[in-house]
């Protein structure tokens, strides 16, 4: 036997043998267990040391049987939902980066092990993979692989649920669990990061002037947005696409010599005003390089660009006061806070030693420089709205933000439909965003209309040229954003259930006690499901011209109604649904409703 083994711990709770390997006589470890409800159960860590210091690397390991399993979800999984084998690396999460959870589910959608962990702070490594000797997954939550600070105790839960239900209420019921844990709760939601947004990214990037941001409001709060996000290059007269002049934060002032007035333009016309900041980032060529060069935890030459380390007051408190002042100086309505996700160390930084520090934590110097940013900002605007981009989506940013958009993804309507919906599953009530839709002016409606169908179920960004835009576009877009205004207490409210993750979701559907939305994004057989409310939509978001649904039960009649992408009526019927198969001849991208 290993000297280590002898503090080692075993503990049986339900089908399974958890095993704590890696503590010592110095980090003592131990396992305890509960039941929260039948197939779901609690396995407690606890980690005590009589003298502060780093744990070791600690494991918690246990395998299950791989039966009836075909794929895997996680927050990152993007197009990959394939299975893995026990001898990969695992999915690391972090307070700015993805979320500790994964799902094991069949080709039915049903769960069959979803376990997450409760330190969604810390750096934490969970794997499934299979063992090819017995076809079992070795599953494990792998602790302090990266330095931490020092502790007498540590303490945490893993959340085990394996219930034969669908997979999407099981990662629900992970993230209800997660907003209840001490010091997650999540942020206040207002009401305008519900709404559409225009944004500058894709149609101007960094080559922004306050005629070109103006004449974009005012055509897109004719379409139905209700706020602009001004991306990168208002503080910038480089076009160059880097970041070598973040870190002033000044107004570029040839670009707009009155940051004020421009913002109460915009404000006149009915829209929200969100500006865009790189939280980490002080570039090489800003005026903050000499002040902060000795306070960086990395460089990225790539990007012209040092990365502060939040474990200095100082850093922290620069950053904070920026935001502050350029709230209340331009009145300002919201944030998007891009690159959270790059507060990591290089090996020379991540132990650095400097009486200036207050934090040794990187994790634990993130989060008190985020929640101090969303608590200051919000002692001056109570509804302020900030954004955060795919991958920092876990349950901890939830309590930082209001709004979490899926990362990058212009022109592909595909990965829109995926990255949102992904975030979607574990994102609870706040707002979730889709990536900026943008595409091609002389594409055929049809084809443009895809990008807007295929994110649905989140907030619509819009990041085109209006302009430039065909009539046949705007009325697409017009009849689209109108349509999700009027169910959005469905679209993005109501109970999502999106089906066959380990096909990207060729059919999601959401409802409440009044109406189902049903959107089909394959050529599948459409299932309505059962205890069918007296209003259905279903949506084409195909460029086929029909679709066909199977019902199990006699509906009876109901009144049918047709249009295509942009909102033209194109038939009216009476049918009597009867069980069995049913095609409706639906254009592309257009929608049926079916009402009692």
């Amino acid at each position: 036997m290993k000297t280590g083994e002898l503090f080692d711990s075993t503990l049986q709770s339900g089908p399974y043998i958890f095993s704590l390997t890696g503590c010592s006589e110095q980090f003592r470890g131990t396992l305890s267990s509960s039941f929260e409800a039948k197939g779901v159960q609690l396995i407690h860590i606890k980690l005590t040391s009589d003298t502060m210091q780093q744990p070791p690397t600690i494991e918690l390991t246990w395998h299950h049987t791989g039966i009836d399993i075909q794929g895997t979800w996680h927050p990152n999984a993007y197009r990959s939902r394939r299975l893995h084998v026990d001898w990969e690396k695992g999915f690391v999460s972090k307070a700015a980066f993805s979320a500790p959870v994964i799902s094991l589910f069949n080709v039915q959608g049903s769960n069959r092990l979803t376990f997450a962990f409760s330190d969604a702070l810390n750096s934490v490594s969970l794997s499934a993979g299979v063992n090819e000797e017995t076809a079992t997954f070795r599953c494990g939550v792998k602790l302090f692989f990266e330095p931490s600070a020092a502790m007498h105790t540590y303490e945490a839960t893993l959340r085990l649920d394996t219930r034969e239900v669908p997979y999407y209420e099981c990662l629900d019921d992970v993230q209800k669990w997660w907003a209840e844990l001490p010091g997650y709760t999540p942020a206040f939601v207002p009401e305008a990061a519900k709404l559409p947004m225009y944004s500058t990214w894709y149609s101007f990037h960094q080559q922004l002037s306050p005629e070109a941001v103006e004449q974009q409001c005012i055509l897109a709060k004719a379409l139905g947005c209700e706020a602009v996000i001004v991306d990168d290059g208002w503080q910038t007269s480089d076009h160059m696409r880097g970041y070598a002049y973040c870190g002033d934060w000044e107004v570029c002032e040839d670009k707009f010599p009155d940051m004020k007035v421009h913002v109460e333009r915009v404000h006149q016309m009915g829209m929200k005003y969100l500006l865009w900041y790189s939280v980490p980032f002080v570039g090489y060529k800003s005026k903050n390089w000499e002040r902060f060069k000795n306070k960086l935890l990395k460089t990225i030459d790539s990007l012209q660009t040092g990365v502060v380390d939040p474990r200095y007051p100082e850093v922290r408190e620069f950053i904070i006061e920026m935001y502050e002042k350029a709230l209340v100086q331009w009145d300002l309505d919201g944030f998007k806070l891009d690159f959270v996700d790059t507060f990591s160390a290089a090996e020379e930084t991540v132990n650095k030693e400097d009486s200036a520090m207050d934090y040794t934590s990187i994790p634990e110097a993130v989060d008190r420089l985020m929640s101090d940013i969303i608590t200051r900002l919000r002692a001056i605007k109570p509804d302020v709205m900030i954004e955060f981009r795919q991958n920092y989506i876990g349950p901890l940013m939830r309590k930082y933000g209001n709004m979490f958009r899926a990362t990058d993804c212009p022109n592909d309507a595909i990965e829109n439909r995926v990255r949102t919906i992904d975030v979607r599953l574990i994102g609870g009530d706040t707002a979730v965003h889709s990536d900026m839709m943008m595409w091609h002016p002389n594409e055929p409606v049809e084809s443009a209309a895809l990008q807007i169908v295929n994110a649905l179920f989140s907030v619509p960004q819009i990041s085109v040229l209006l302009d430039r835009l065909p009539e046949s576009h705007h009325q697409m877009l017009r009849f689209w954003l109108a349509f999700w205004r009027e169910h959005r207490d469905v679209l993005l409210e109501g109970t999502i259930k999106p089906a066959h993750p380990d096909f990207l979701y060729p059919q999601v559907a959401a409802d409440n006690v009044n109406k189902r939305v049903i959107c089909v994004y394959g050529d599948v057989i459409v299932n309505p499901g059962v205890d069918i409310p007296k209003q259905i939509w279903i949506v084409n978001g195909t460029l086929n011209s029909r679709i066909y649904m199977e019902i199990n039960e006699t509906w009876g009649e109901k009144r049918v109604g047709i249009r295509d992408c942009q909102g033209h009526l194109v038939e009216q019927m009476m049918v009597d649904f009867k069980v069995g198969v049913h095609r409706l001849n639906i254009p592309p991208c257009g929608v049926a409703a079916l009402i009692d």
